[in-house]
């Protein structure tokens, strides 16, 4: 590995000497299933996709927010189009409430995460907080689903989607 992974005690870092070839060595050392955080790029993810990567979690906040990013939701779709037959994609990054789950598995993507709203029911109230949190967004993803006529998640598909024209 580079001077990078071994110095940060073999956390791979953002380093522009981190290769594609790094992440194939990172693959065939590392017995677990390899996700990539921090995708936006169609490009990127079919490369991780060549060289083994069993998923890529879309987000724009992989741990260092750059503030010209696109929002994740814009370019999930391209993401989906592009690998979601040969890995899991994974949606991170602004999901405020259960409508947001929707729209993301509509998308395609396989699973979406919901970091913040937890993290936020921590803060407010622990454990319990958090848990409230985990139930609230249950609430509003079966109202949601009822909302728009569907009984299972596998059942989104982009139909149930708007899109916005320009002027």
């Amino acid at each position: 590995y580079p001077a990078e992974v071994a110095a940060s005690g073999g956390r791979v870092t953002n380093s522009p000497s981190v290769s594609w070839e790094d992440v194939r060595e990172l693959k065939r050392r590392f017995p677990g299933k390899l996700l990539l955080k921090g995708m936006l790029n169609r490009e990127d993810v079919i490369a991780a996709a060549d060289h083994g990567v069993d998923g890529v979690i879309v987000s724009n906040h992989g741990g260092r927010t750059f503030d010209a990013s696109p929002a994740s939701i814009e370019v999930l779709a391209e993401i989906v189009d592009a690998v979601a037959d040969r890995m899991t994609v994974i949606f991170d990054s602004g999901v405020r409430r259960g409508s947001d789950v929707l729209k993301a598995i509509a998308i395609g993507a396989h699973a979406v995460m919901i970091g913040r709203a937890t993290l936020y029911g921590a803060g407010a109230g622990g454990r319990d907080g958090a848990a409230r949190a985990i139930a609230i967004l249950k609430e509003e993803i079966s109202t949601a689903m009822v909302m728009v006529g569907v009984t299972a998640l596998g059942d989104l598909d982009r139909s149930f989607l708007r899109r916005e024209t320009a002027p």
